[in-house]
């Protein structure tokens, strides 16, 4: 654990260098676009974050294999620099988008490239994690890889709206992953030193780096480059961990599957460590294609603009949205712990407190209209018995009430 640790913060110190680094140098050459009208800040900030985000983890796995501990994981190479190479095309891709928005076609091809490099070289999903069940046809393998990275890619991207969201829900979600990884390895009786946890740990200690300049007020945003980057190594390292265990292992009633319900945590950690991403990026999809524009249409309807919307400061925003992740993500986890009602009550009960949290500007914004609409009827009532039509008639000059004789 303290290998992980190690190399998590030579991420995070190289991330944070490059940042203070690259924030003087956008800001000297002014590389930085305009405000746009579906933006929450209100004055031109650097995009630039993912450059330092990137060579900060090609730094950790540069040092990473150097330790003797991490010899598996660099015995084969490819997927490693696989992973690499489809995170440098991530980020020229992010970065040209950031200073010149490049169309939704060119991005999303690629993403595509980027996904069938990192398939290509090995990182591909080999068993689908219900049941241990083999994916036997190759291009089936390789379809449903670059699906998945494409997918998380975007659902991360879309949620790239309010200072520091990214990189705390990803801090949050990896390291709740972490976790079910390195359990997953002392149960299963797996090589604690692997692909998958290494990708994590750098992700993790990347994404620490950059938020003490992301955080509210934010000196400078990952951009699209750090969002798509954070995307596809939250995806690689999913994908890497559905063939750590072996199938046959899994299915022993007595062992693994009893204590640790591996048939169902595999596809529901996933699913919720990235549950706001994936949400709002269903959502998006389903309103762009309602309205008859297409899925990669920016608009100013994401979760996070509703959250502004009810009333919520920004700062408060992106604390729900950490919530979330984290009950979601904890509660999926806490099956592994503890029995299966408690862990059930657990995650319900905080399910109703973020959802109480969420909605409580609605419920403030009520109560404040109530009472306004009490105090107007009750001025009324005052103004009614205090100024009767009647009486103010009878005050009235007797030549405003005379009608004047007609010629």
């Amino acid at each position: 654990m303290i290998f992980y640790f190690l190399i998590a913060g030579i991420a995070a110190m190289v991330t944070y260098a490059l940042s203070l680094l690259v924030l003087k140098v956008a800001l000297k050459y002014k590389l930085y676009p305009q405000v746009r009208q579906r933006d929450v800040h209100s004055r031109p900030t650097p995009r630039l974050g993912g450059v330092a985000m990137f060579f900060g983890v090609v730094a950790a796995f540069a040092v990473a294999s150097s330790f003797s501990n991490f010899s598996l994981i660099f015995n084969e190479p490819g997927k490693v620099f696989g992973l690499l190479g489809a995170a440098l095309i991530i980020v020229i891709i992010g970065v040209a988008d950031d200073i010149w928005d490049l169309d939704w076609l060119t991005k999303l091809a690629g993403q595509i490239i980027a996904a069938g490099v990192l398939a290509w070289q090995g990182v591909q999903l080999s068993t689908l994690p219900i049941g241990g069940q083999t994916i036997v046809s190759p291009y089936v393998s390789l379809i449903l890889t670059v699906f998945a990275v494409v997918l998380v890619m975007n659902a991360v991207n879309f949620i790239d709206g309010l200072d520091g969201l990214v990189a705390g829900v990803a801090v949050i979600a990896n390291g709740v992953f972490f976790i079910y990884a390195y359990l997953l390895q002392g149960q299963a009786q797996t090589e604690y030193f692997n692909l998958a946890s290494l990708t994590t740990a750098i992700l993790i200690g990347a994404c620490v780096g950059f938020l003490p300049l992301n955080f509210h007020p934010a000196k400078m945003f990952m951009g699209d480059a750090g969002a798509l980057l954070v995307g596809l190594l939250m995806a690689a390292s999913a994908i890497s961990v559905t063939g750590q265990v072996d199938a046959g292992y899994l299915a022993q009633p007595d062992k693994f599957t009893l204590d640790f319900l591996p048939a169902f945590i595999p596809i529901l950690l996933p699913i919720a460590v990235l549950i706001i991403p994936l949400l709002d990026f269903g959502l998006a999809i389903i309103r762009r294609l309602r309205a008859g524009k297409s899925p990669f249409t920016a608009d100013r309807k994401h979760l996070h603009h509703r959250l502004l919307d009810m009333g919520h400061s920004h700062l408060h925003a992106v604390l729900i949205l950490y919530s979330w992740t984290f009950v979601a993500s904890v509660g999926v986890l806490a099956f592994t712990f503890v029995p299966w009602r408690w862990a059930a009550l657990m995650f319900v009960a905080g399910l109703a407190v973020c959802a109480a949290i969420t909605l409580a500007p609605l419920s403030r914004r009520k109560s404040r209209e109530v009472a306004a609409q009490r105090l107007a009827a009750e001025q009324e009532s005052i103004d009614d018995a205090r100024f009767d039509g009647l009486d103010a008639a009878s005050n009235t000059p007797d030549s405003l009430h005379t009608k004047e004789p007609t010629e």
